[in-house]
């Protein structure tokens, strides 16, 4: 061990200089040992208060919502608050017909090669606001959208009027239907939509309904923006309470002009 003595004073001076040093340093170490205690009791605490917020904070458990039999396929309610669904593909258009077409609905079809077998559920008893809000959701889904078609000829029948087989008894193609008989047409029939909120999820209906029931909403039409961002000046219209996913889901084929 080096020691580092000062010639200009006496070892008496020097052995008192390293004595007065020493008592600082001891002090210094009390100091610091004292302030790395309280720190410790300080974190001790905050750890204890953390734990007693947390034991008095619900849990935040989000609960999977089940979704009803009709949420596979594109649905909304009417402003009688009648159900109508529609077929995303021709296996959905398939399902719609054989299962859930029933007596005292309403089948409702574009006049265009693409478009989704769509049932009014008690459309028989329905109010011509409600069938002309089937008949611009059916237009609305088919392909005229994606042709960029301002109007479309919809035209609706009875139950015993849609039908598989041909006059020669062949089936037809899958998700096509044979009509008979006379049917109620809805000419011209413009495409537009509303999309919108309904608490944490999103739905659409024809845009005639003017957006009854939702949150936030936008409406849709034909356009010229790419639907990806379409989904995006939807969600941005949404205030983002929905998922980008969702919102392309519930887009039809096509460009879309938003607002």
């Amino acid at each position: 061990m080096k020691v580092e003595l000062d010639f200009r004073k006496s070892v008496q001076e020097n052995a008192a200089a390293y004595y007065d040093e020493s008592k600082k340093l001891r002090e210094k170490a009390k100091g610091a040992e004292k302030a790395a205690v309280d720190t410790e009791k300080k974190l001790a605490e905050l750890e204890k208060r953390i734990a007693a917020e947390k034991e008095k904070a619900p849990a935040k458990v989000r609960v999977k919502r089940e979704k009803e039999w009709f949420e596979r396929f594109r649905w909304f309610r009417t402003s009688g608050g009648r159900l109508c669904i529609a077929g995303r593909d021709a296996k959905q258009n398939e399902v719609v017909v054989s299962k859930y077409l029933e007596e005292g609905d309403l089948f409702f079809h574009a006049e265009i090669h693409g478009a989704p077998a769509t049932v009014l559920k008690g459309g028989a008893e329905a109010g011509e606001a409600e069938k002309r809000e089937a008949a611009q959701f059916a237009a609305s889904y088919s392909s005229a959208w994606k042709l960029g078609t301002a109007t479309v000829d919809v035209y609706a029948v009875k139950k015993e009027q849609v039908s598989k087989r041909t006059e020669a008894g062949e089936s037809a193609g899958k998700g096509a239907f044979i009509i008979r008989g006379e049917r109620e047409w809805f000419k011209s029939t413009p495409l537009g939509l509303v999309v919108g909120t309904v608490g944490e999820r999103i739905g659409v209906a024809p845009a005639v309904s003017g957006g009854k029931g939702f949150g936030a909403f936008v409406g849709i039409r034909p356009g010229e923006a790419p639907k990806d961002g379409a989904a995006k000046s939807v969600l941005r219209a949404l205030g983002g309470k929905v998922s980008v996913d969702e919102i392309l889901q519930a887009l039809p084929a096509g460009d879309t002009a938003v607002g």
